[in-house]
């Protein structure tokens, strides 16, 4: 064993359900979800309990990143309790600030594998070996859709693996008896605690305007913080209004700031400032005053010449 250049490894089952929870992703088959019916290769989703071997969720996803990832652990948390802690390899989609901020709300430690030593989470992977068997029967099927692909999925897992006799369990007990025989007591969240604890937060510094920028929106933060870093907490699918949290102060919210929406409204103008329609010409009103006059002027002569005659 010292002599060899692999590393050596040591067996460990936790005792009692929810101690640990493991993770991992592992590629799935293609399904026709991009444009045009294009090909695109989906990945499955796994949470295992280390003490049973129960799957606390399985789901195949589109994509492997960081919301669908947070999204399955906590439909996990939902259905079977907070876990003590949760063992995750070392991919961007689980080391970053948002899982720690989440574990941290959650009271669950966090803990990750060592770079390179895919036998650090030895069960998950025993488990994703017995996924190629269902990868290849639903093969047979080609299911043309994610929804089918996880009705089926579920189904399978459920009828060959969950209440199926597990070598590695006491009495060859399958996984979901062991889960639900477990003497020890399952933590639950009230829905309030678990959308908080899976809320994302990032640093932000105010403006001298009291505002900060993110994700190329404007929010107005307020005088008080000018200058200041404050924290940005905030739901990932709803950016329209944040929460912002700064030492010694109580967390107050904010909403995307429309430019305009404070501004008053433009007063009337002066009708003296107005447009307005113009007054006749003096001049033209004059002249029109002496030239009927002159014309009156000859009439009444040339009435009193005809007159004399």
């Amino acid at each position: 064993m010292y002599a060899e250049s692999g590393v050596a490894a040591r067996c460990f089952q936790q005792r009692h359900r929810n101690q640990l929870w493991q993770l991992d992703l592992k590629y799935g088959p293609y399904l026709p979800l991009g444009e045009g019916g294009a090909m695109k290769q989906v990945f499955l989703v796994v949470f295992i309990d280390d003490a049973t071997r129960f799957i606390v969720h399985g789901e195949f996803v589109p994509v492997m990143d960081q919301r669908l990832v947070e999204s399955t652990f906590r439909q996990a948390i939902q259905k079977y309790g907070v876990p003590e802690a949760v063992y995750f390899d070392n991919g961007k989609q689980y080391r970053n600030q948002g899982m720690t901020r989440t574990c941290s709300k959650l009271g669950t430690r966090l803990l990750y594998t060592k770079p390179y030593s895919p036998e650090a989470k030895g069960k998950v992977e025993r488990f994703n070996q017995v996924v190629d068997s269902f990868l290849s029967e639903v093969a047979l099927e080609k299911p043309k859709t994610l929804q089918r692909l996880n009705e089926r999925f579920e189904v399978w897992l459920s009828e060959c693996y969950q209440h199926k006799p597990h070598s590695a369990l006491a009495d060859k007990r399958s996984p979901e008896t062991a889960f639900r025989s477990d003497s020890k007591a399952l933590r639950f969240m009230d829905p309030d605690t678990l959308t908080d604890a899976f809320l994302h937060s990032e640093k932000r510094k105010v403006d001298k305007s009291g505002c900060i920028s993110f994700m190329n929106r404007k929010y107005e933060v307020g005088l008080g913080v000018m200058g200041c870093t404050v924290e940005v907490i905030y739901d990932p699918a709803d950016t329209t209004e944040l929460t912002i949290e700064y030492e010694g102060r109580a967390p107050w919210r904010v909403r995307e700031m429309v430019v305009g929406e404070r501004a008053g409204t433009r007063p009337a103008l002066p009708e003296h400032l107005g447009a307005s329609l113009t007054d006749p010409s003096r001049l033209l009103e004059a002249a029109e005053t002496r030239h009927q006059r002159r014309k009156e002027r000859e009439r009444q002569r040339r009435s009193g010449g005809l007159a004399k005659s």
